[in-house]
């Protein structure tokens, strides 16, 4: 497959005029492919050409959620995430007891052993991502408290057992654990450790990231405030030049001007985009279930209806991403690498996914220049698009 007259994302963060090459489900050189290879050639017509994104922070769409723990609702989740441009998904879990979270984490395992063999078109699930239950109750947010635990090497590896590597997070509140940083060292050459619903100060968050600690969970959102006295979780992220963080830019969740801020505070090679979507995404307004809990969905904003909290989002990846560059003034090129080779580099995939690269996997979208859908391919083939075909 041919593709020309597209403004190619390149690995360097910049577009560029020209074509894409796919063979056999790869990205290819185009000097190095006939240009009848497989008989189509797509003319993108001056769309921009970007990697499939990654979420690596939501819990659900289409009235499924992960911790449903079936192979059903991971697979409608991840034929809805291809089908708006996500083809690499990394979902959340919420604050359940032990044993049920074991289950769930078992049944992903299980998903992506047949998405493999089967060769679903589907996005690829790269990971899971433990948002509970070793949180803080103070800032639990929609997660239930009545789960939540402290953490230990047990439990964690426990966890790791039952995905068979698939968990990629885990995130704690270390100030609720004694243990912490013991834990994060004796883990952290396994797993990603994130500060997740936590209500850490500045020291105590600068400790657990000193441990090893790399990542943390929806910045802003679950944690103290950042002000000029007390910087907490937010100012250590800002002094530990190795921790990513995300943000979830729907525009409810975070003001454009904090979004800005932090961008320039942090830079943006360690900013990842995620959408933190429940189950509602994609659905009509209405109650929803989140972790057990009720939720009220108006539009975008998603809320607990016991104490109007907010509790995640019901907005996809991909409208996150405009909504970044359209309402935040983001640059494109910057808000594209935040939600492709970013994540990629965090989940320790970025050798097969996150850029337009020869040999890497050719899940590619074409966004018209008002960044709407045009075409999205998984392994080379056309998931959804109107390009029409020379």
């Amino acid at each position: 497959m041919i593709i020309k007259n597209v403004k190619v994302f390149t690995e360097e963060k910049k577009f560029t005029e020209g074509g894409i090459a796919i063979c056999d489900g790869r990205f290819e050189e185009p000097s190095q492919v006939p240009q009848d290879a497989d008989g189509e050639i797509i003319d993108g017509k001056g769309c921009y050409a970007i990697p499939g994104l990654i979420d690596i922070h939501f819990h659900g769409c289409m009235g499924y959620d992960f911790c449903d723990g079936t192979t059903e609702a991971i697979a409608e989740i991840a034929k809805y995430e291809a089908s708006v441009g996500v083809t690499g998904i990394a979902p959340a879990t919420m604050t359940l007891p032990v044993k049920e979270l074991e289950q769930v984490l078992s049944v992903g395992a299980s998903y992506k052993k047949a998405a493999l063999q089967k060769k679903m078109q589907g996005a690829d699930l790269l990971g899971i991502n433990m948002e509970g239950p070793f949180i803080s109750a103070e800032k639990k947010g929609a997660q239930d408290g009545r789960n939540i635990i402290s953490c230990n090497l047990e439990i964690c590896q426990q966890f790791l057992d039952a995905s068979e590597g698939l968990v990629k997070f885990i995130g704690i509140a270390p100030e609720k654990n004694k243990n912490a940083l013991q834990v994060i060292q004796g883990i952290k050459h396994k797993v990603n450790i994130s500060l997740a619903h936590t209500n850490a100060d500045y020291d105590t968050a600068k400790a657990a990231f000193d441990a090893g600690a790399n990542h943390a969970v929806h910045l802003y959102n679950a944690m103290p405030a950042f002000t000029h006295r007390m910087p907490g979780v937010v100012g250590a992220v800002a002094d530990s030049p190795h921790v990513n963080a995300e943000l979830i830019c729907d525009g409810v969740h975070i003001h454009p001007a904090v979004v800005r801020a932090t961008f320039r505070m942090m830079g943006e090679d360690r900013m990842i985009l995620i959408s933190d979507s429940m189950r509602a995404t994609g659905m009509p307004d209405g109650r929803y279930l989140l972790g057990g809990l009720e939720v009220e969905v108006k539009g975008k904003r998603a809320t607990l209806v016991s104490n109007g909290a907010l509790a995640g989002s019901a907005t996809n990846l991909m409208d996150c991403m405009r909504t970044a560059v359209k309402k935040m003034g983001i640059p494109l090129e910057t808000a594209v690498a935040c939600a492709t080779i970013n994540p990629a580099k965090a989940l320790g995939e970025d050798k097969k996914y996150g850029s337009i690269a020869p040999g890497k996997k050719a899940n590619l979208v074409l966004l018209d220049s008002d960044l709407n859908l045009k075409m999205v391919l998984k392994d080379g083939k056309r998931v959804m698009g109107n390009c029409k075909a020379q």
